[in-house]
Order: structure tokens, then C-alpha cells, then sequence
């Protein structure tokens, strides 16, 4: 039952004033996200009587203000929910889908692969946006709230401004070349075309008069009416400065009319005596963080060091991307051999080929088709992996009654496409750059089609109990942020938060392994450990932000966020230890 709007703002006017911190243990509901005024907007919901998932959308709205070049209304992602009632695990994809006009040759010229920076920022490369449609499903199937009533933090936060931060400053900055080529978002964002000095005082009215728009007229108010129009038009005719050419789309309002949100059964493995559920196609970090712990779960990682364990992560990882690379895809348009990839038995097969002493190099798929019902064995494509950027956000919130939400979305690129819808606020996706530029490959662009993603929501369970939720943003390297995670939870024994702090290893079968300079990890002990194996290292700023929830058997939550990544997450709970 949707509770008076007026309890809500009262609640907003004397929440108390929490501290940001990373990690929070205590009783009642749990909030993990990487922005601090969004953990306290959906820790407001809760004190306000909402539920988990009121309190969800509520935090993805102000992470649509805070994190703008990450994630928003323009984009689109996917939710995973655990109805304590129920007992049951849901979950919601809001991907984007193609518009109508698409076709596996939409991404060549002249039958050449066009170029990836050329795409990005253009009418081309945005999607249906599906983030809006994934809030309503939430909300009226089992939220306790109206979307009026959880969007108004995000509204204040819209209204009243931030100052900008350094980690704000730093994506703005890298953005300073696509955003200066539209009018709507220099002017947002850009101030005599450079972005907006550290310290400046951040407002988007635009945005808040959205979100408005939203609460008043629900999901209607974005698919339909004046608002698709203007979604429509800045596909087709971006709002370009004088002198600059961009692609152009060619979406219809019948496209935005006629998206629709799936209820879809979650991936559900087994892991060391936990039940793990995570996302199903188009996602591919369900899967494949099933299949690299189904060929973890053959060795006794407790029993070895930590460098013998981190080298069996990478190489079973390696053989996961492989046929992650090769086989997955949306599961509407394309037959997906789920059930040989999640097969213990193929797993074990697999784990054959690893060397306990020393890396190979790539991995070659395997053949899963062997291992479904059926006989089916197309010839698999020969794969490379795909540009995919690491800029997503994530964020998890627990409440009284044991509901659970981890949710992972995204406008793809840092900056999506680059394009602000004009007065309105808020940046597109360029997710469709996420399909394969060209086949034969499960992963081609097609009318309708949703587009490979690697986000990676995932809840942890034992003998029908939460133990721990997890996610991350960061692109391809969310499914290794995902599953290093919980090895080290779950097979070095380290508490969560510990976990999802330490130095990212993401190897996704290429020649060398991503790790980060900000946790200055090349030259330390344990890189030289892993240097006997043969393992290689390439350098990145930092891999991901994760967030997640560790359900203690005292009935308590520690709540968990990143202590450096991302200038530091931001984790509440109701009622502290």
C-alpha cells in the first residue's frame, strides 16, 4: 500500500546526518553504494517505511544526479530481487534494445567495420532505453511505494547541488572532446568547453523537473508522449554544435512505445555448498561466473597459498571468457547452450586443461553443445574480444524483512553517447556499440535484439539464507571483479569488505592480466608471486566499484563499499552495532 507522500518528505527533513564511511555493520536495513547522497537517499526511503526495493530506486535516481556519467534514466541494466515472502529470487531486465531499423550490417561502410570512437558519439549507437521501464516493473510488482515518493531525494539532490569532486572532475574531464560536440551537454556540463572546475557548485534543475515529470506521470511520461518525442529527436537529429557531423539514428516512437522489461529466471549455481543466483542472457556474467567457479569447485583452494589460488582463478577464468566469448548472447535471438555451460561435468573437463605450475596463454573455447540434451553443435565463431567500456555503476540494499536488491545499470561508455536530451537532463546510452561490429557471431546487431552485457548482480545463499550479495560495475571486468570476490570470501576466508578491496586481477583470455596502478600492485609480493607462473601484467587506473552485503549469523549486515576506487563508496545501515 502506497504510504502519504507527506511521511516521506517529513522523514527527509530530520533524517539524521550519517557519516560516510565504507564498511557499516548493524541491524534493520543496509545500503552499499558508491555515492554517498545515494546510500542516504535510499536509507531514507527505508527509514520512511519503504521497502528494499523502493529504496533502490530511489538510490539509482540519485546516482542518475551524482554518477550521470555512468549510469541514468537513459540507459538501462539489471535487477535482481529477493522477496523474503516468497522466498523467491527475481529478477528484472531493463536492457536496452535495438530500435527497428537495425541489421547485422549497421555498424559497416563500405564493407569495413566502422571505427568504435567514430560510433559512440552519434544518434547510432543509443538504444531503447529500458531503465525507467525496470523501475516500474519494480516498484508495482514489489515495491511499497509510488515512483512520486522515491524520486524525491534525487530530486532535492538535483535541485539543491553538489560541489564537484575530483572523481567527478576526472570522468568530466575525459569527456571534454564528446561532450563539447552537442550543445545540451556543453552546456550542462562543460563551462567555456572544458569541464567544470573541482569545488563548483552543480546543479540540474532539468533533471529534477524530469523526475517530476516521471513521479506525475509514470512510466507513460517517458515512453509516450512530448518527452519520447524529444528521446526521438535527439537520436535522429543530435543536438550538434555548429560545424560538428555525428551519425544519425533513425528510432521511432514506436520503438519506445513498445519496449518492454523481462521477468526472466535468475542463473542458478552451486558453489561450495551456496546456492549463487546472477543474471540471464543478455547477460553473460551469469553464466560466466557460474562456469569459472564450477571449475574452481574441482581443486582444494583452502588447502593452497594465495598464489597458487589467484593462478587457478586466472587460468579457470580464462577458459569461462573463452566461451563466454563465443557462445553468449540474447538467449531470444540466439541458441545459447546454457545448459552446457553450467554443466559440472563439461566444468571438469575444462579444469583438465589447466597447468597447476604454469600459464599458457589464451584458452580456446570448448564444445558445451556436447553436454546439452540435445545433439545440436554449431560451429563456433572465431571471437575477439569486443571493445566494451568499464563505466556502470552498482549498488545493493537490504531492508527489515529480509528483501534483498542488487542492482547493476549503465549508460555504457563514461558519457554514454554524449548526447543530453535537451532541457532534459540526463544523458543516452551507447549501448548498441556492445554488439559484435560484424559476424558470423551469436552477438550481431538485429532489430529488437538485446545486446551482450557482462553485468554481474549476484546473491549468495545457504540452506535458503542470504549469506552475501555482490556487484560491480566496470564492463568485461565486472565478471572477474564478481568472481575474484568471492573467492576470496568464500576460499581465502577474507570478511567481504576485505574482499572487494583488494587488488583486482582481471584476466579475460587475453595475453596479459588488467591489474591497477591505484592500488600499486605491479612490483608487489604478490605479483612477483604470481610472476612465477608466467602470469603478465597490464596496467589500468583501477577496475571497478563494487559493492555488496554480508548477512552475519547474529542477524546483523555489514554493509560494504570501496574504501579508494571511485574516491570511495559509501555503506549505511538503519540501525549501527
Amino acid at each position: 500500500m502506497n504510504k502519504p507522500l507527506i511521511t516521506t518528505l517529513i522523514v527527509f527533513l530530520i533524517a539524521p546526518a550519517w557519516a560516510k564511511q565504507p564498511v557499516a555493520t548493524g541491524y534493520g536495513g543496509a545500503v552499499a553504494t558508491i555515492s554517498d547522497p545515494a546510500s542516504k537517499a535510499a536509507m531514507r526511503i527505508l527509514d520512511a517505511g519503504g521497502n528494499a526495493i523502493d529504496a533502490s530506486v530511489a538510490a539509482a535516481a540519485a546516482l542518475g544526479v551524482t554518477d550521470p556519467f555512468s549510469c541514468g534514466i537513459g540507459g538501462g541494466g539489471f535487477m535482481l530481487i529477493y522477496s523474503a515472502k516468497d522466498k523467491k529470487i527475481i529478477s528484472i531486465d531493463s536492457r536496452e534494445t535495438a530500435p527497428a531499423y537495425f541489421n547485422p550490417q549497421i555498424y559497416q561502410k563500405e564493407g569495413k567495420d566502422m571505427e568504435w570512437n567514430d560510433v559512440v558519439p552519434s544518434g547510432i549507437s543509443v538504444g531503447v532505453p529500458g531503465t525507467v521501464r525496470g523501475w516500474h516493473e519494480a516498484l508495482t510488482r514489489y515495491g511499497s511505494m509510488n515512483m512520486a515518493q522515491v524520486l524525491q531525494p534525487a530530486i532535492q539532490i538535483a535541485e539543491s547541488g553538489f560541489k564537484v569532486d575530483a572523481n567527478f572532475y576526472r570522468i568530466n574531464k575525459v569527456n571534454e572532446a564528446k561532450f563539447a560536440r552537442f550543445s545540451s551537454s556543453s552546456a550542462l556540463y562543460l563551462k567555456d568547453g572544458k569541464a567544470l572546475e573541482l569545488g563548483t557548485h552543480f546543479r540540474n534543475p532539468d533533471l529534477a523537473a524530469t523526475y517530476r515529470a516521471l513521479g506525475k506521470g509514470g512510466v507513460k511520461a517517458f515512453y509516450e508522449g512530448a518527452l519520447a518525442r524529444q528521446i526521438m529527436q535527439a537520436v535522429n537529429q543530435p543536438p550538434v554544435q555548429p560545424g560538428v557531423s555525428v551519425l544519425t539514428g533513425q528510432m521511432s516512437l514506436a520503438d519506445l512505445k513498445d519496449y518492454e522489461a523481462r521477468l526472466r529466471q535468475p542463473i542458478h549455481s552451486t558453489y561450495r555448498g551456496l546456492d549463487l543466483y546472477g543474471m540471464a542472457m543478455p547477460s553473460s556474467g551469469g553464466i560466466a561466473v557460474a562456469e569459472a567457479l564450477n571449475i574452481l569447485e574441482g581443486f582444494d583452494l583452502k588447502s593452497m597459498p594465495r598464489e597458487q589460488v589467484e593462478h587457478l582463478y586466472i587460468e579457470a577464468v580464462k577458459l569461462a571468457f573463452a566461451d563466454r566469448n563465443a557462445y553468449v548472447a540474447d538467449g531470444e535471438y540466439t541458441d545459447v547452450p546454457k545448459t552446457g555451460l553450467l554443466s559440472k561435468i563439461y566444468a571438469a573437463e575444462r579444469a583438465k586443461l589447466i597447468d597447476m605450475k604454469q600459464s599458457h596463454g589464451k584458452a580456446s573455447e570448448g564444445d558445451p553443445f556436447l553436454f546439452q540434451d540435445n545433439q545440436h553443435r554449431p560451429l563456433p565463431a572465431k571471437v575477439s574480444l569486443i571493445t566494451e567500456p568499464a563505466h556502470t555503476t552498482h549498488l545493493t540494499v537490504s531492508d527489515k524483512e529480509g528483501n534483498i536488491v542488487a542492482y547493476t545499470f549503465t549508460i555504457e561508455d563514461w558519457g554514454g553517447s554524449g548526447i543530453v536530451v535537451p532541457g532534459k537532463g540526463f544523458l543516452l546510452n551507447n549501448e548498441m556499440t556492445d554488439f559484435n561490429f560484424k559476424g558470423p557471431h551469436p552477438n550481431v546487431p538485429e532489430a529488437g535484439k538485446r545486446p551482450r552485457s557482462s553485468m554481474s548482480p549476484t546473491l549468495a545463499f545457504k540452506n535458503g539464507k542470504p549469506v552475501f550479495s555482490i556487484g560491480s560495475p566496470g564492463g568485461s571486468t565486472i565478471i572477474t571483479t564478481v568472481l575474484q570476490t568471492i573467492v576470496n570470501h568464500v576460499d581465502l576466508g577474507m570478511p567481504l569488505g576485505d574482499a572487494l578491496a583488494a587488488p583486482r586481477l582481471s584476466q579475460r583470455n587475453g595475453d596479459k592480466t588488467q591489474v591497477e596502478t591505484l592500488l600499486k600492485f605491479v612490483g608487489s609480493p604478490q605479483a612477483k608471486a604470481l610472476e612465477q607462473f608466467g602470469h603478465q601484467w597490464s596496467e589500468t587506473d583501477q577496475i571497478g566499484a563494487a559493492n555488496g552485503l554480508q548477512f552475519n549469523s547474529d542477524g546483523s549486515t555489514t554493509a560494504v563499499s570501496e574504501p579508494l576506487r571511485h574516491g570511495g563508496g559509501s555503506a549505511i545501515v538503519q540501525r549501527p552495532q
